[in-house]
């Protein structure tokens, strides 16, 4: 088990690196490192904890962190999409603002239809059965959830409950 201490230097040689500060709530950098952990304990690399990952290397390549869209999204919004990299704006404020989705959505597709524990197939509604799994993800940013409805309100966009789509996962 990778200690997060391990993480977390990581996570700052490159913030420096490249002109950026972890987020400065302690307890929510905490749970991203967390997530990283868990990640790159269960992939064998550190995917971004706020996105679906496939658990196969070629296809969560763009999302493994920091992330292929990570410098758009401080240069535009002052952090990244999962608020782990911050500009020093940001950093000083504490203020976090709303970030879409940039990854496209094939690729997040992509992430959800290949995995290595099963095959996971879209069905249209009239095939949903029992042992199937409904996933709603939001068209505005991308925001993912497991869940029987889609939330009310995304917690990430504030884009209302119709801009949700449901795919449907069954399992094998």
């Amino acid at each position: 088990m990778t200690p997060i201490e391990e993480i977390k230097n990581r996570a700052e040689l490159d913030a420096k690196a490249n002109g950026y500060r972890l987020n400065p709530d302690p307890d929510f950098l905490s749970n991203l490192l967390e997530g990283l952990r868990t990640n790159e304990e269960r992939y064998g690399y550190p995917s971004c904890p706020c996105r679906m990952s496939s658990g196969v290397f070629e296809v969560d390549r763009d999302i493994i962190c920091p992330c292929d869209y990570r410098d758009l999204d401080v240069q535009e919004y002052g952090s990244c999409y999962c608020c782990l990299y911050v500009d020093d704006t940001t950093f000083e404020t504490g203020k976090i603002k709303p970030i879409p989705e940039r990854r496209p959505h094939e690729k997040q597709l992509r992430s959800l239809t290949t995995t290595q524990e099963q095959d996971v197939k879209v069905f249209p509604e009239s095939h949903v059965s029992k042992t199937a799994r409904v996933l709603h993800f939001c068209r505005v940013c991308g925001y993912v959830v497991f869940r029987e409805e889609p939330p009310y309100v995304c917690p990430i966009c504030r884009a209302k409950r119709e801009m949700f789509a449901e795919i449907i996962l069954a399992s094998r």
